[in-house]
């Protein structure tokens, strides 16, 4: 009994000495620049958003936050550098959606995204639009999905490429729906609109600020939102999944991460600090501007997030045969 009374004054004191080096060490964090690494080339949405926390993060951290483009290989070439760095907190990474399609994909990956990673927060969710060109003249999702049923197979979808958000929107659609459709991959989103609005294809999933400015010209319409519910941006447009697809959702999105074994209480600094920059009002600007909104949610939340992705895609992915590029 003596013993064991022993050992449970060792744990503790353990414990205690465990929680003041924990401490100890964010408080010394960060002793100089961060490197934030984006999974995207400059320009995009991924690298906007990036560049708009690495600001935020600057003011609160008290130290520079450096942005460094790895773009490429949907996001696999900035991951495995992330993987090799130091686990201190100074190496931070950026992903885009495609985190959460390359395992179902089931691409060989020089990395385990679970075990090699450690999850700090989902920074911003962007959903997509369902719009319909002049050359077909539905008004509702309920229409669409009859007048697809009736033409199957004749109707096309287009997208800004093969496996981002607005080609696997359409592919969850098929799912859900039963509908068959022809996906026409573009090379970017301003090509494939520019054939929705020539009436050269039917529809398309579209990015939220690509389309909106059609949209209010009248060149096309729109059906309604990818979101879970409705969007804050577009609040006068139906989600998908209150028109009797519910559990449908599809979003562009970017979260932050860390190498694995990064100290937690480095993990909750950054969190903490991330969601401040977040939810401030010129990072809720710039979100806005690029139809989407801030999320700054936990760790564990952010893990479970992509951890669902994982899951919807591999579903998808298998139902339509997806191959990787």
């Amino acid at each position: 009994m003596a013993g064991s009374g022993l050992t449970r004054y060792s744990t503790a004191v353990i414990s205690v000495w465990l929680l003041i080096a924990s401490g100890q060490v964010a408080a010394a964090f960060p002793d100089r620049p961060i490197r934030l690494i984006v999974a995207q080339s400059p320009g995009g949405n991924a690298d906007i958003i990036g560049r708009a926390l690495a600001e935020g993060l600057s003011e609160r951290l008290g130290q520079s936050v450096i942005v460094d483009n790895r773009g490429g290989a949907s996001g696999i070439i900035a991951i495995e550098l992330v993987v090799r760095a130091q686990p201190d907190g100074n190496t931070l990474l950026l992903v885009a959606s495609s985190f959460g399609v390359n395992p179902a994909l089931k691409r060989k990956l020089p990395y385990d995204q679970q075990r090699d990673l450690a999850p700090v927060t989902l920074v911003a969710t962007a959903p997509n639009i369902l719009v319909v060109g002049p050359a077909l003249q539905v008004k509702s999702v309920d229409e669409l999905i009859q007048v697809a049923k009736s033409r199957p197979g004749q109707l096309t979808f287009g997208s800004s490429g093969n496996l981002g958000s607005p080609h696997l929107a359409g592919e969850l659609f098929k799912l859900m729906t039963g509908v068959s459709m022809t996906h026409v991959p573009y090379k970017g989103a301003a090509a494939s609109l520019t054939d929705l609005i020539a009436g050269r294809i039917s529809m398309s999933f579209a990015s939220l600020p690509s389309a909106i400015g059609h949209v209010r010209s009248g060149r096309i319409r729109a059906l309604a939102v990818t979101s879970e519910k409705r969007f804050s941006l577009v609040p006068e447009l139906p989600a998908i999944a209150e028109l009797g697809l519910p559990g449908f959702e599809t979003s562009a999105w970017q979260g932050l991460l860390a190498p694995a074994n990064t100290p937690r209480a480095i993990v909750n600094r950054i969190n903490a600090e991330s969601a401040a920059a977040i939810a401030s009002p010129s990072m809720r600007t710039l979100l806005a501007a690029n139809g989407a909104e801030g999320v700054g949610n936990s760790p564990a939340a952010f893990a479970t997030f992509v951890q669902n992705q994982i899951s919807k895609w591999t579903k998808v992915v298998q139902a339509a045969g997806i191959q990787a590029d």
